[in-house]
């Protein structure tokens, strides 16, 4: 089978290996469609780690670090009943970039880390599944506190999570939704996600939106940016919660005017539950993923993919193996 591999920063091959084999409790997939993840895609293949301290070392795993896919089960490991040969899945969960990523033909995944899709589901549509499943748990961490229905809310960075975050708001019923980037593309996008209006935070009059404590000032607020001024502008704007989606490499300030009643949620433990709410959520309509992907391509031009990401031409790239 041809599999992807990042031989060193800036350079990969596309390689031929045997196929793997599903042990007891795995299922062999043939992989029809995989998403890039941004940011992974991008550290990697530049030779910076994508957590800060992380090591990093190559070549790197085969297929990664590929890991949102849509594949078609082509056998199935001993004592594994549920999936059955020529079943369209989704693989919710990251395995973790020690075992061969999706960046191939096929691969072997952990059955419980599948979820069921139609069969006719477009494989290039569903691939950024894992995606949807790590923001769904967000918002089931602001269901629970009762901050999303009725609620004015605000998603700061309009990338594929929070273009996911905004419709999922809207399936959520949150009053109002805005969302918050200096890309005008990505506040077009925002628009067609269902936002009530976009907000471009190098406009000057982004300074005099209502703070904390002043009538409309957001209820809740989603950062999918990760970055300090956008994280510090939604606390100062956001009355009840903060929800930090994005990964944090650099300190967040805390400041004494923020004190009382706000509250900051880190990252959310992964689940089956947070796959199975955004896979509802596909199947009645309220979610549609292909608004992310912004291009489709063969495994080979990886690089220019990778290209596409960093001038932000491109959301996600889906690789057809």
């Amino acid at each position: 089978m041809k599999v992807l591999q990042i031989q060193s920063p800036g350079n990969f091959e596309i390689l031929e290996v045997d196929p793997p084999i599903p042990g007891p409790g795995q299922v062999l997939l043939k992989v029809l469609a995989v998403t890039t993840c941004p940011h992974w895609d991008m550290h990697i293949f530049d030779g910076q780690p994508m957590f800060p301290g992380v090591p990093l070392s190559y070549p790197y795993t085969l297929g990664q670090p590929g890991h949102e896919g849509c594949g078609e089960v082509v056998c199935c490991g001993e004592g594994i009943s549920e999936f059955h040969p020529g079943q369209r899945v989704c693989m919710w969960r990251d395995s973790g970039h020690h075992v061969q990523g999706c960046y191939a033909e096929y691969v072997v995944k952990e059955a419980w880390e599948l979820v069921p899709i139609p069969d006719d589901a477009r494989p290039e549509h569903w691939a950024p599944f894992e995606l949807a499943m790590c923001v769904s748990v967000h918002i089931q961490l602001a269901e629970k506190l009762d901050l999303v229905q009725g609620r004015s809310v605000a998603v700061s960075g309009l990338g594929p999570a929070g273009l996911i975050c905004i419709q999922l708001l809207r399936c959520a019923g949150a009053a109002s939704v805005a969302g918050i980037d200096p890309n005008p593309m990505r506040r077009r996008l925002a628009l067609q996600a269902g936002a009530d209006r976009v907000i471009d935070p190098s406009d000057p009059s982004f300074a005099s939106l209502p703070k904390r404590g002043q009538k409309g000032c957001f209820d809740t607020a989603f950062d999918c940016a990760g970055n300090p001024k956008a994280v510090s502008a939604a606390m100062k704007m956001t009355s009840s919660l903060v929800v930090l989606f994005a990964v944090q490499r650099e300190p967040y300030i805390f400041t004494p005017d923020l004190w009382g009643g706000l509250m900051l949620a880190g990252a959310q433990p992964h689940t089956r539950e947070g796959a199975l709410y955004a896979r509802d959520r596909i199947l009645t309509g309220g979610l549609d993923l292909s608004l992310i992907v912004s291009e489709v391509m063969p495994l080979g031009d990886y690089s220019r993919a990778i290209g596409l990401l960093k001038s932000q031409q491109a959301l996600k790239v889906a690789f057809i193996p």
